[in-house]
């Protein structure tokens, strides 16, 4: 699988994807038309497939400009079809589905938004999370409980290490300023921080990471660990208190 990344809007991620064998195109999420077709061209590509996260006005505004000039295949969360126009399939955990020869499985991860959705396909071993696990951080609660985005990151940190890690925005200079703030001691996040602003400084992207390198480094997939705690005083709070305090910390940061 052929990944193609560049930057929407201000700093929503474009995704494409292209399968060299069968030769169809897929996009993950529409927030900018005009700059998903100039990549497109620029790519000689059609777009097959758009993969919808969630129904934020910054992941679907393109919905409808793409697929009036492509006819374009949508596919988007069951939980919000009444809130995404043109959706052509509807998709849970259980519906799974596919794009080319690829089995795609379909996470279901509340907490964003109520019926938020990520795409994870295990053959290339790539996860798709939207808006709810960011590089250094995770999404706002606009709709969902701490519980429930909580449970929702805890999925996607038990896929495997190697995972390759795509999100929603470039947050992750501004994240990686926070995560110092409540972890400040964590060799692997003051190299990873690093390791961002020389991507930033030269116009690279932050992205892919990968399940590995957020285990190490985001916070909001370390709430047991013990010297965040520290930092928060909650030795002895629960996991799902912690992730609470940290979101709620980072809301005001």
């Amino acid at each position: 699988m052929e990944i193609t990344q560049f930057i929407c809007r201000s700093d929503n991620f474009g995704v494409l994807l292209h399968d060299e064998a069968s030769g169809l195109t897929a996009a993950i999420d529409a927030p900018d038309a005009k700059a998903i077709r100039e990549k497109l061209d620029q790519k000689g590509y059609k777009l097959d497939v758009l993969f919808i996260t969630h129904h934020h006005m910054d992941h679907i505004e393109g919905i409808a400009a793409l697929k009036a000039v492509y006819g374009t295949k949508i596919i988007g969360p069951e939980r919000e079809a009444d809130k995404i126009g043109g959706l052509d399939e509807a998709v849970n955990e259980k519906s799974g589905c596919k794009f080319a020869k690829f089995d795609v499985k379909v996470l279901e991860t509340p907490g964003h938004t109520l019926g938020s959705v990520c795409y994870y396909f295990p053959e290339d071993k790539l996860v798709f999370t939207g808006d709810t696990l960011f590089s250094l951080g995770c999404g706002r609660l606009f709709e969902g409980t701490a519980e429930m985005m909580f449970s929702s990151l805890e999925k996607l940190k038990a896929l495997p290490d190697d995972t390759k890690l795509y999100c929603g925005h470039e947050y992750t200079k501004e994240n990686a300023r926070f995560a110092r703030s409540v972890d400040p001691d964590n060799v692997a996040l003051i190299n990873r921080a690093a390791a961002v602003d020389r991507l930033i400084a030269v116009g690279e992207t932050s992205l892919p990471s990968s399940i590995k390198a957020e285990k190490a480094a985001n916070p909001f997939l370390r709430c047991n660990d013990p010297d965040i705690r520290h930092t928060l005083k909650m030795q002895n709070a629960s996991d799902v208190a912690v992730f609470a305090e940290l979101r709620k910390r980072k809301d005001h940061f």
